[in-house]
């Protein structure tokens, strides 16, 4: 399971990589990012889900750095305004609690973070919750894995297909 894991980041940072490089370089997207696939909805993700949690400027006392980036499906385009909400089990809170959940915007790259108490293990794992939810693409609830619970940050993309 953690070579899978490693490996799908492993994949997620070549592909953002060369959409990124392309983009600083001014150059057009390469074609073998033209059909950049969709992110799919990761099992357990939707967990403790908590629809209309409120954008905030950070949940709790912060110390703990979540970030990402979103994008469109087929040519990588950033999206811009787009919602993400996050959640996760912290040193503050569980994640089925309302203030450990909150929402974040992207900037004008499709880039958002979100400063929040330091996620900590919940059955076994360090993990976080993150959610598209804003319905002009399809929902995608994720569940990432920290390679450590002694790591304090965790990067996130998602790739959004059109509703």
């Amino acid at each position: 399971m953690s070579s899978l894991i490693q490996t799908r980041r492993r994949l997620l940072g070549l592909v953002g990589g060369t959409v990124g490089a392309a983009a600083l370089g001014g150059l057009s997207v390469p074609a073998s990012a033209a059909g950049l696939a969709p992110t799919p909805t990761m099992r357990g993700g939707a967990n403790n889900y908590r629809p209309g949690a409120p954008v905030v400027d950070r949940i709790g006392g912060g110390g703990f750095l979540m970030t990402g980036t979103v994008r469109r499906a087929g040519d990588g385009a950033p999206l811009p305004g787009q919602r993400i909400q996050i959640w996760a089990h912290t040193t503050e809170g569980h994640e089925r609690d309302p203030e450990s959940h909150g929402a974040t915007l992207t900037d004008d790259e499709g880039r958002f973070t979100m400063d929040m108490p330091q996620i900590v293990p919940a059955f076994g794992q360090a993990h976080g919750h993150l959610a598209y939810d804003s319905g002009d693409f399809q929902t995608v609830f994720l569940r990432p894995v920290m390679s450590s619970p002694r790591d304090t940050t965790l990067h996130v993309d998602f790739v959004l297909q059109p509703a």
